[in-house]
């Protein structure tokens, strides 16, 4: 009965580990919120959310790294409990950047 709950937290505490930034889908950011900005200030702006995309992907395969260490050491997903998990922030900066070069397309931008 006792390898039932173990096993049962085991699985749990796996199951909360943080996803890869590959594994994460990203916000349905509309593609309105850029149409009002030129193709150079889109052009900017994707580049300041590729930058920002990039930073939260590092800290976000930290996080799961962090805890599949945890996990198999502990039991505990430490990174997720103690809030590096990045999820969040990098789905929605995958979102922003879809719609940025989304945006850029259907005004013809390079």
């Amino acid at each position: 009965m006792k390898i039932r709950f173990v096993l049962l937290a085991f699985t749990l505490a796996a199951a909360s580990c943080a996803k890869r930034p590959d594994a994460i889908v990203p916000v349905d950011i509309p593609m309105a919120a850029y149409s009002n900005q030129s193709c150079e200030g889109l052009a900017q702006e994707l580049l300041k959310e590729q930058a920002n995309l990039a930073a939260v992907s590092k800290q976000q395969n930290q996080a799961a790294t962090g805890d599949a260490v945890g996990v198999f050491l502990v039991g505990v997903p430490m990174s997720s409990t103690f809030g590096g998990d990045k999820e969040g922030q990098v789905a929605v900066s995958k979102g922003k950047v879809n719609a940025i070069e989304s945006s850029l397309k259907s005004k013809g931008c390079k």
